[in-house]
């Protein structure tokens, strides 16, 4: 599916249609749950989001992973359906995570865990602090590596309203998740305001930067892979973020997407779908 054609349904039924396909499993987090949605057969494939997001960051992923994967994608700690974590911290978070897991696919495990950004530097705290749950990690777009940052640009959208509001959220989406004017479409911008409004951890850049992700690497036991946008704003020169990866993990599988900014999923998903399959062995025709 291309990314023009996610685009087609008014946005919030795109994403209510996709959720309705999905078996919504609850485990514990804090004084709540954490909400899971699961698709498809096949080995499990965990998905996590970035900060401000949730299960929808993937939403242009679903469909073709399913196809060949169970996919798990996990609203995080503190964002879209699931609950605040006990601790606001990396500990906190890795062990809802954890036994979350230990309860949806007891007999499956190690998993493969994709992360994108926010999602990437969790599941990398996850694979060091809860040995044999990961089976290899695949950091998207994720900081953390105590490189430079890029130039974001965000301006204000409180107070807004109507036609001027939305092209302050367009404006926002290109000034940091995504690459090319087509891409903050419709869909993009509903994601981005209904996502940041259910949003309540209120410490995910300091869960980041500047090299929260550099220094937990070396405690990672499992193969970690990468897959960047060529235009990352946030975490820009995908060879710079490699060369980091790679101090620890030499054998890094580190994939770049043309044409893609951070959202790369979202941005160029039949390219990334490819190539994140293609990764972890998935060449085949679907199970």
């Amino acid at each position: 599916m291309n990314q023009a054609a996610v685009s087609e349904a008014d946005p919030a039924e795109r994403v209510a249609a996709v959720a309705a396909r999905a078996r919504r499993v609850e485990t514990p987090c804090g004084d709540g749950s954490l909400v899971w949605r699961i698709w498809g057969e096949g080995e499990p494939l965990v998905l996590g989001h970035g900060a401000q997001g949730a299960w929808s960051h993937w939403i242009a992923n679903i469909d073709a992973l399913a196809a060949k994967r169970t996919v798990i994608a996990v609203d995080m700690p503190g964002h879209g359906d699931s609950a605040m974590p006990a601790t606001l911290d990396h500990e906190g978070i890795s062990a809802v995570l954890a036994e979350g897991l230990r309860r949806i696919v007891p007999d499956r495990l190690p998993v493969d865990l994709v992360g994108f950004s926010f999602g990437g530097i969790s599941f990398a705290y996850l694979a060091a602090l809860h040995p044999g749950l990961a089976r290899r990690l695949v950091l998207v777009g994720t900081g953390g590596l105590g490189t430079p940052l890029g130039a974001v640009s965000l301006g204000r959208v409180g107070g807004l309203a109507g036609e001027e509001r939305k092209a302050a959220l367009k404006a926002n989406l290109l000034g940091l998740m995504l690459h090319a004017p087509p891409s903050a479409d419709d869909l993009a911008v509903h994601l981005l305001e209904s996502n940041a409004a259910a949003a309540r951890l209120p410490n995910a850049a300091e869960l980041v930067l500047p090299d929260r992700l550099a220094k937990i690497l070396p405690r990672i036991a499992v193969p970690v892979d990468a897959i960047w946008g060529e235009f990352d704003r946030p975490h820009p020169d995908p060879a710079l973020q490699e060369a980091v990866i790679r101090r620890t993990h030499p054998r890094c599988d580190f994939r770049v997407i043309a044409d893609a900014g951070h959202w790369v999923m979202y941005e160029q998903p039949e390219a990334f779908d490819a190539t994140l399959l293609d990764m972890l062995g998935d060449r085949g025709p679907a199970r």
